[in-house]
């Protein structure tokens, strides 16, 4: 099963442990680990659903492209890694 993890940094603003969640579209995975977080849920997605700008997705190590589908696919035993876009000088 894939599992989701939600780094340190989102922690600090809303209790989201690692999850397990059944492979498929990106879209489907994160709709599935984010089911009974609905706080979390609002941090990563805007109101129509868009991923905010602040979020960066990770499958197996690799950027997601398709912020607007997230149509990548998760193979049973990936790692999504779900981060803030950090920035600063």
């Amino acid at each position: 099963m894939p599992t989701v993890h939600f780094t340190s940094h989102l922690q600090a603003f809303v209790e989201c442990p690692s999850v397990e969640v059944g492979p498929g579209a990106l879209g489907a995975v994160l709709d599935e680990a984010l089911s009974d977080n609905e706080r979390l849920r609002t941090y990563i997605f805007d109101e129509q659903r868009r991923l905010r700008r602040h979020v960066m997705l990770f499958v197996d190590g690799h950027v997601v492209t398709d912020r607007v589908g997230l149509t990548d696919e998760v193979a049973a035993g990936s790692e999504v890694h779900v981060m803030q876009a950090l920035s600063g000088g």
